[in-house]
């Protein structure tokens, strides 16, 4: 039992991580005026993929996130701060 709980406090600490993550990206790109379309597009990744990155439910490799940073034009610090 206390395995299960420190399980469920790093998934509760990731899960944190990832929406913030992903409302980061999500203010980044209105304020750039890119729609998710646009984003998918320019990042080459599916725009369901760009919609689960800003709800903060999929988890992505670093890869990912720097080729969102370049699509939108934006500071490596704003996406992760």
């Amino acid at each position: 039992m206390f395995y299960g709980t420190i399980g469920r406090m790093k998934n509760k600490k990731i899960e944190k991580e990832l929406k913030r993550f992903g409302g980061n990206v999500r203010r980044q790109r209105l304020s750039h005026k890119i729609t998710q379309e646009k984003l998918a597009e320019l990042a080459q990744l599916n725009v369901r993929t760009i919609q689960k990155i800003e709800a903060g439910k999929t988890n992505i490799l670093i890869t990912t996130a720097k080729r969102i940073q370049k699509a939108i034009g934006c500071s490596w610090e704003s996406l992760m701060n």
